[in-house]
C-alpha cells in the first residue's frame, strides 16, 4: 500500500536507551511501526517524529539499511536518537516504554552508497552528529568486502558526551576507531582536542577514499578546511544539514539554502554541491 506522507503512522516504543545526561541529553528510541506495513528508506533520510498534543520534530534515522538483524530486516522497526533541545524533544524524553508516537517520512535525500562500492570509507563526527551516519556506517560494515578500509573518528565535548561509547568499544575489534573529548579528562586515554585537530593527528589518505562528516556547522566547516588539506577533493567529502529541514517535503519553504530546499534537495550533499550555495546552514 502506498502510505499518505502527510499522515503519520503510529508506532509503539519498544525500548529506550540512555545515552547521554544533564541538559543535553541524548536517548535513543527503538520504536516499531504498528500498520505492519515496510518502511522503504535510505541511509540519510529523516523522519517527522509526533508526540501528540505537542507538536513534530525532524530527527535523523539512526538504523541501517542493510543488516543481517532480523531486528531490521523488515523494516517496521526504527531507531532514532533525539537530543532534548526544546518541547518537543522534552516530550519524547518524558516518553516511557509502551507509549506510542507518530512517525511520517522517510523525508529527504540519500547517501549514493552504491556510488561508493571500492571506496574506502572514513566517518568523522561530533556530538549527536554521529546519529545522522551511524546507520550508513553500519551498512558499510555488513558489506565490508566492498571496501578496503573503513574508519571512524569521533569526538564529545566529554566522555559522558560520547553517544553510543560502548558500541565505539566493541568497533575497535573490528575497525580503526579514533575518539576524543574536547577538554583534558582524568583518566580518559584518548586524543585531547577538537575534532577537526585529531583528523589532522589521524592522517586518513585520500587516495580512492570517501570522507563522510556531520556535526555541529562550525565542526563540519573546519573538518573540510582539514580535509582539503589533506587532499581530499570537493566530490570526496559528503556532509548533511538535515538541521535545515523543516515540513520534510518542501512546501513551507523555511528549508530554502540558496536555490535548494533541503527537504527535498537535500540534506545530502557532497562538498562540490553544497560549496555552491549561501554558507547560512
Amino acid at each position: 500500500m502506498t502510505h499518505n506522507i502527510y499522515l503519520p503512522r503510529i508506532a509503539k516504543i519498544i525500548s529506550i536507551k540512555d545515552q547521554t545526561s544533564g541538559p543535553r541529553a541524548i536517548k535513543t528510541f527503538r520504536v516499531e511501526l504498528l500498520d505492519g506495513e515496510p518502511f522503504d528508506f535510505r541511509p540519510g533520510q529523516c523522519c517527522m517524529l509526533s508526540v501528540f498534543g505537542k507538536g513534530e520534530i525532524m530527527i535523523s534515522i539512526a538504523s541501517p539499511h542493510l543488516s543481517s538483524d532480523s531486528f531490521h530486516r523488515n523494516a517496521v522497526h526504527l531507531t532514532f536518537s533525539v537530543m532534548l533541545s526544546g518541547r518537543v524533544t522534552t516530550a519524547l524524553h518524558d516518553l516511557h516504554v509502551g507509549d506510542s508516537i507518530g512517525v511520517r517520512g522517510p523525508l529527504g535525500g540519500s547517501f549514493p552508497f552504491e556510488e561508493w562500492e571500492g571506496k574506502n570509507l572514513v566517518f568523522i563526527a561530533g556530538g549527536i552528529g554521529i546519529a545522522p551516519i551511524w546507520g550508513l556506517l553500519h551498512d558499510a560494515l555488513h558489506q565490508h568486502e566492498l571496501h578496503d578500509e573503513i574508519s571512524v573518528i569521533y569526538g564529545a565535548r566529554s566522555s559522558d558526551d560520547l553517544v553510543y561509547h560502548n558500541q565505539m568499544l566493541e568497533l575497535r575489534r573490528k575497525i580503526p576507531v579514533h575518539l576524543s573529548i574536547d577538554n583534558e579528562e582524568e583518566g580518559w586515554k584518548g586524543y585531547t582536542g577538537f575534532v577537526p585537530s585529531n583528523l589532522m593527528e589521524v592522517k586518513p589518505s585520500p587516495e580512492n577514499t570517501i570522507a563522510i562528516t556531520c556535526g555541529p556547522p562550525i565542526m563540519i566547516k573546519f573538518v573540510i578546511q582539514n580535509l582539503e588539506k589533506l587532499g581530499f577533493t570537493d566530490d570526496q567529502i559528503y556532509t548533511t544539514i538535515e538541521n535545515k529541514m523543516k515540513c520534510g517535503v518542501g512546501k513551507c519553504g523555511r528549508c530554502n539554502v540558496g536555490k535548494d530546499y533541503a527537504c527535498t534537495k537535500g540534506p545530502v550533499y557532497s562538498w562540490a554541491e553544497l560549496k555552491k550555495l549561501p554558507q547560512d546552514y
